[in-house]
């Protein structure tokens, strides 16, 4: 046994090991790359970076098993991703207080309590008189929130109601009441639609929690298109539109470590938009309009406002303003806040994505001039709702999203480069986003990869195998997802005399010592595998007799 440790140490000195990752300070390189193959089911993706794991989670209203409410795709490098098996909110959920329309989950970590918490929406079509006031609306729809103490869930309802948030449109001309049954066709004039009752409750989607460093903390969601018909003075008629709001939250949920307490609306916006007169055991509350398109016009959001006369009167005309995520960022000493939206329908291929700015989480919010920032391209349609992460190192922002590989396919997850450079006409950086289904560059602080075995050294003897275990982990120590066909690892056996590989088994062929060579590669755009460099392992390989 002595002699053989010896020639052991012997062999790890000769064949050597995987090439160490750079020296502290100083920046590691490499010259993988990463392309959007569209493979991933997704929609409304949301990411988290998960720092105790090293691993991204991407939460997504499509693409969950039988059985579960949103897909979990995890992902080391932010770029190759895979699939956890179930999803994130069981559909037998104790607590479920929803019926269908689960969309766009947003997950947030609370380092201090170690609780993961999940926003939501979903529609309770058994709610909709206690909700909003007719047992047929169309569009019943508020956001539940669960919480679990892992990323990869399961998370659980904290209640079995949505959140206690009761917003109303006091000046709303509720022109579904003088509607036909089909409710598509509005009122052809102002001036018939102004006739209708004042008020109503505000259906709404897509929450998107933001953290300001103030400490205070706010919900930004989408109003349904439903019940907010808005009168169009260029187009001579009634559109109907999703806007986006936002209100304050409290803090007593997100500092309670039992993960019982659901988040409430602060004070000042209970019953906010309650009138004299009004029935007092109903809550009225308040919100702030962000985002709209009659106070900030752009062309481009306009692609579906003729869809009623094109669909022969099978769809409405609308427009949306959705899917929205909030960061912020100083310039000069000064804040700056940056709200993305998405707009158009979803399905359509004019699907595209803008911004906003303000200096205030509550604005005024004033939209870029250069919108979209992300449209449509080769092979990538209906882009959109998507939210905004950095790399590993923090030194890059990206954009993940879904979209489109062709018109007609169903929404695939993409992730592209986000860039805040240059300067608009009020000295805020530009936001930009690379829209490629081409090689990039991967995210930067992902490297140096390394690749990695269960077992120092192998030992077999002549006519036997012994399995052997191997991963490629980031510079975070995740692992990539090697069951995903863009990552693969070429493994040889140095000399083929001594021993071949057979699967994942070494097998003996003659008495001898070799190694077991083991190349990372990643997959291009052309269907091609290339080495990565430096992420090479060998391992040394002993035959005895």
């Amino acid at each position: 046994m002595r002699r053989l440790a010896i020639v052991l140490a012997a062999l790890v000195a000769l064949v050597g090991a995987a090439p160490s990752a750079t020296g502290a300070g100083s920046r590691p390189r490499t010259d993988a790359t990463y392309f959007n193959d569209a493979s991933q089911a997704a929609a409304d993706p949301y990411v988290l970076f998960d720092k105790a794991s090293g691993y991204y989670y991407a939460y997504s209203t499509d693409g969950a098993d039988p059985g579960w409410y949103f897909a979990i795709y995890r992902s080391a490098d932010l770029a190759t991703w895979q699939k956890l098996p179930g999803g994130a909110l069981p559909a037998n959920d104790a607590k479920q207080w929803a019926n269908d329309w689960f969309w766009a989950p947003e997950v947030y970590y609370n380092p201090h309590t170690g609780l993961y918490f999940m926003f939501y929406a979903g529609r309770s079509d058994a709610n909709a008189q206690r909700w909003f006031g007719y047992a047929n609306f169309e569009e019943p729809s508020k956001v539940g929130v669960a919480v679990s103490r892992s990323p990869a869930g399961p998370f659980h309802n904290i209640t079995a109601e949505p959140i206690d948030y009761w917003p109303y449109d006091p000046s709303y001309h509720d022109v579904n009441l003088i509607m036909g049954p089909d409710q598509k066709k509005p009122p052809a004039t102002l001036a018939q639609g102004q006739t209708a009752p004042l008020g109503t409750y505000i259906p709404f989607i897509d929450p998107d929690v933001f953290f300001d460093d103030t400490g205070k903390i706010y919900l930004y969601y989408s109003r349904n298109a439903y019940r907010n018909w808005v009168w169009d003075d260029d187009l001579g008629k009634y559109v109907e539109e999703s806007n986006i709001y936002a209100v304050e939250l409290t803090s007593a949920w997100w500092n309670d470590p039992s993960g019982q307490t659901m988040p409430g609306i602060a004070s000042k916006y209970v019953n906010a938009t309650r009138q004299p007169g009004d029935d007092p055991t109903r809550r009225k509350d308040g919100f702030v309009p962000v985002l709209d398109y009659d106070h900030d016009k752009q062309a481009w959001e306009n692609a579906d406002v003729d869809d009623y006369a094109k669909s022969g009167g099978a769809n409405k005309d609308r427009r949306w303003a959705e899917g929205s995520t909030t960061i912020k960022r100083y310039v000069h000493g000064r804040a700056v806040y940056y709200l993305t939206y998405s707009a158009n329908n979803f399905a359509t291929p004019q699907y595209g994505v803008g911004y906003a700015t303000a200096s205030s989480p509550l604005g005024p919010w004033r939209k870029y001039a250069g919108n979209p920032i992300l449209s449509q391209a080769a092979g990538m349609y209906s882009t959109g709702h998507g939210s905004i992460i950095a790399s590993p190192d923090g030194s890059e922002l990206y954009y993940v999203h879904h979209a489109r590989p062709t018109p007609d396919t169903y929404r695939r997850l993409y992730t592209d480069r986000l860039r805040l450079d240059h300067s608009d006409a009020r000295g805020n950086p530009i936001m930009s986003i690379d829209a490629s289904t081409s090689d990039q560059p991967i995210p930067s602080g992902v490297a140096p990869y390394t690749v990695r075995t269960d077992r120092p050294a192998i030992i077999v003897r002549t006519g036997a195998g012994t399995p052997v275990n191997w991963q490629v982990v980031s510079a975070d120590g995740a692992a990539l997802a090697l069951d995903n066909p863009l990552n693969r690892v070429r493994a040889s056996i140095d000399d083929p005399t001594v021993a071949q590989l057979v699967g994942s088994q070494v097998v003996g062929l003659r008495a001898g010592h070799t190694g077991l060579r083991l190349i990372y590669q990643r997959e291009h755009a052309d269907g091609t595998y290339h080495d990565v460099g430096q992420a090479t392992a060998v391992v040394p390989v002993v035959v005895v007799r």
